[in-house]
This record gives structure tokens, C-alpha cells and sequence, in this order.
């Protein structure tokens, strides 16, 4: 009897008390998502899955008809999701907040309603000038991927990105060494019996390492140079000592390049900081059939023979016998992935703003988001932006307290 009592009391189902959390932010966001028109951006900033953590929490997304196709979202899983979907472009860039990735047109910027706020990449090799003029018109708040830091003064976003990239790059190059390609008909890499490829990667910076650790998973003869001498230490004790690392000397570098296979770009210019390029007199003597890839491409190139293209049938040209890959953005090649990984980056930074108040508490109160903005309220307040565009700009603190 004792033991059937035992039983009883452990199969059968009794209440518990649990706590219940509390659903709805305190400020509710009204956030456009319009659709990238872009030749070489399929990216989006929010998958259905973030979208669904958004308005879980009371904010309203209202996104472009077709936005996600790109990505291979159906507007059935964002409307899933409880975002609005709309055919009217008009409706989705007069919201409070714009989220987008590529630079903003001038026609999209002169569709925004007065004082409302865009976060996108800012590019400046392809951010029109008129633009710029019709935001600062319309006492626009713009924000970039690329300027937002973290706690240790990195940019956590742009890390993301660069990671995807590098690999990236990788693997296009060994696509376009294939016959299939017009390349050489060489595999990345190397077999038993068989030299290795060298792949020569300037610059050891997030993209840089990435890149090179990929090329060493499969085989590759790797060498990475860099005139930062902690960066060559952090990726030679990701990779081993066997990885050939060098600074950016000149005698080294050329010899490098004449005998190397694929040679990858990845040096960023940010702040203003000195622009290493390497000569068209370095390319001519490259090894034919070689092949450059240049992730730099949308900040002038790592090469002088590097060209930004307008149209994807432009991205990759012969010159000198070398084979070279430029496309700004190449993350978009695996655009759900980098989709994805914006969405991953966004999702924290949204919730914190609805619960912050507005976006203009949120910048007054986070300094690292701060860091991002660099037009406010129709005010420059970056000095690169600045002296990029020959305008006047001032320190955001000058205005954080007169804006309310």
C-alpha cells in the first residue's frame, strides 16, 4: 500500500507556481526594413527569427514586399514572424528607425520623414554626395555597421562580417583557379606528391586570419604579412609556427608575390590611417595565371591595378596576365549567413533602445553605440565624414543636450 501511495504521488500532475515573464517593451519601436536594390548586396540586417524576438516584445517591423527574397525568405515567414508586410516603399522608410545595409539613394533618403533615424554600412566610396546633403536637410540621425565599437574599442560588427568574408574569399579562389573558371586548373591546396598553392594574404586583421586559416585547412602554403607585428603573433599562435609571417618589407614582399598562386587583400583604412598599395610594377610580376582578390576593393584596393566594378560582369578582369577579383561586399555571396549574423548583432541592440526609451536615450546613454553615429540630427559629427565630404563637423557631445 505504502509503495503504490509512492507511486501515485510521483506520476501524477500537481501545479506549480512559476514565474511568468513579462512580454511588451516599455516603448514600443516603429522599424522599416526596405529592400536592397543594390547589384551586389543581398544582405538583410533582420531574419524572420529576429523579427519575431522584436515583436514579441511590442515593436512594430514593417517590412518591403519581397525584401528577404534574396535570402531565400518568403514574405509568408516574415508576416509569420508578426512583422506588416507592404508593397509601398513609402510606407516602410517613413518609420521611426530605417535598418538597411547598403548606403542610402537619394531618393530613399528624400522618402524619410524629418528627424527620423537610418542604420546602415556608410561606405564612403559609395555614399552620394547628394545624400549626405538630403539628410543633413531633413535632420536625419545616421548611423554605420562600421563605426559602432564595443567595450574594448573593437567593431564587433564589422569583425562579423570580415570573418565571413575571409573565408569566403578562400573558397572563390579556389573556384576561379578551375578550368571551369578560366583559371589555370589547379587545386587549392595540395595532394601527396604535388607542390602545395602559396597564398600570400596582406594584412593579419580579422578578415586577414580568417582567410589564412582557411587556405591552411586546406593545404595551402600560407603567408600573411602585416605591419602590425601583435597581429602576425595572435594569427601565427592561431596557426601554427609553421606559417610563414612577415611585416610589410618590401624585398620580402615582392619575392612572395612572384612565385605566389592567389594573393588576398584585406588591409582596411579606417580613421584615416596610412594606405598601403601594392605597385602595378609588383603585379606585372606576378607569376601568370595568378589571381587577386581584393576585399578592399570598396576603399580603393590593396593593388593599383584593382578596380571597383559598377556591374557584377565587371568583377572579375585580366590585367598583366593576372587574374583579378574585385567585388565590394563579397559576404553577399552567402548572404543568409551574413544575414544571420547581422540579425545575431541587432537583436540585443534593439531590445536595449525600446527599453532605453528612444534611440536619442539610447546614444546619449551608450557611448559604444555613440561611436557609430556620425550624422546627428542633421548635424556631422564625424570627423572622417567630415573631411571626407569637406564639410563641418562637430563633437556629438555639443549637441546631445540641445536635441532632446
Amino acid at each position: 500500500m505504502g509503495q503504490q501511495m509512492y507511486t501515485i504521488a510521483h506520476i501524477s500532475l500537481l501545479p506549480e507556481e512559476r514565474l511568468c515573464r513579462k512580454t511588451g517593451s516599455v516603448n514600443s519601436l516603429l522599424i522599416g526594413m526596405p529592400k536592397e536594390r543594390g547589384e551586389f548586396e543581398k544582405r538583410l540586417p533582420l531574419t524572420p527569427e529576429a523579427v519575431s524576438l522584436l515583436t514579441n516584445e511590442g515593436h512594430h517591423i514593417v517590412i518591403e514586399s519581397g525584401a528577404g527574397e534574396s535570402i531565400h525568405y518568403p514574405d509568408v515567414a516574415y508576416s509569420d514572424a508578426g512583422a506588416q508586410i507592404t508593397d509601398d516603399v513609402t510606407e516602410v522608410w517613413r518609420c521611426d528607425i530605417v535598418l538597411k545595409v547598403a548606403p542610402p539613394t537619394l531618393q530613399e533618403v528624400m522618402l524619410m520623414k524629418p528627424k527620423s533615424t537610418l542604420i546602415s554600412m556608410m561606405q564612403l566610396s559609395f555614399f552620394p554626395d547628394d545624400s549626405l546633403a538630403m539628410m543633413l536637410e531633413r535632420r536625419i540621425t545616421g548611423i554605420a555597421y562600421e563605426l559602432i565599437s564595443d567595450k574594448t574599442g573593437q567593431h564587433p560588427l564589422i569583425n562579423s562580417i570580415s570573418e565571413i568574408e575571409g573565408r569566403t574569399s578562400i573558397v572563390i579562389a579556389a573556384e576561379l583557379l578551375t578550368n571551369m573558371n578560366g583559371g589555370k586548373g589547379i587545386l587549392l591546396g595540395g595532394c601527396a606528391g604535388i607542390s602545395p598553392t602559396e597564398v600570400v594574404i596582406i594584412g593579419a586583421g580579422r578578415a586577414g586570419k580568417e582567410a589564412a586559416r582557411t587556405a591552411d585547412a586546406l593545404g595551402a602554403m600560407v603567408k600573411l604579412f602585416d605591419n602590425d607585428v601583435d597581429k602576425l603573433r595572435m594569427a601565427q599562435s592561431m596557426l601554427g609556427p609553421s606559417t610563414f609571417t612577415s611585416t610589410l618589407h618590401p624585398n620580402v614582399l615582392a619575392n612572395s608575390l612572384r612565385s605566389a598562386d592567389v594573393i588576398v587583400g584585406t588591409l582596411r583604412f579606417e580613421n584615416g590611417e596610412r594606405r598601403y598599395v601594392v605597385s602595378e610594377d609588383l603585379v606585372a610580376q606576378m607569376k601568370k595565371g595568378a589571381l587577386i582578390i581584393d576585399l578592399s576593393v570598396d576603399q580603393g584596393g590593396c593593388f593599383e591595378t584593382s578596380r571597383c566594378p559598377k556591374y557584377s560582369s565587371e568583377a572579375v578582369y585580366e590585367k598583366f596576365g593576372i587574374t583579378h577579383y574585385c567585388v565590394p561586399n563579397i559576404s553577399s555571396r552567402v548572404a543568409r549567413t551574413a544575414s544571420i549574423s547581422l540579425s545575431n548583432y541587432f537583436i540585443p541592440i534593439l531590445l536595449n533602445v525600446g527599453e532605453c526609451g528612444t534611440i536619442n536615450d539610447y546614444i546619449r546613454k551608450q557611448a559604444n553605440f555613440r561611436s557609430g553615429v556620425y550624422i546627428y540630427n542633421g548635424k556631422v559629427v564625424n570627423k572622417v565624414v567630415g573631411e571626407y565630404f569637406g564639410c563641418q563637423w562637430s563633437d556629438i557631445m555639443l549637441f546631445l543636450n540641445a536635441f532632446q
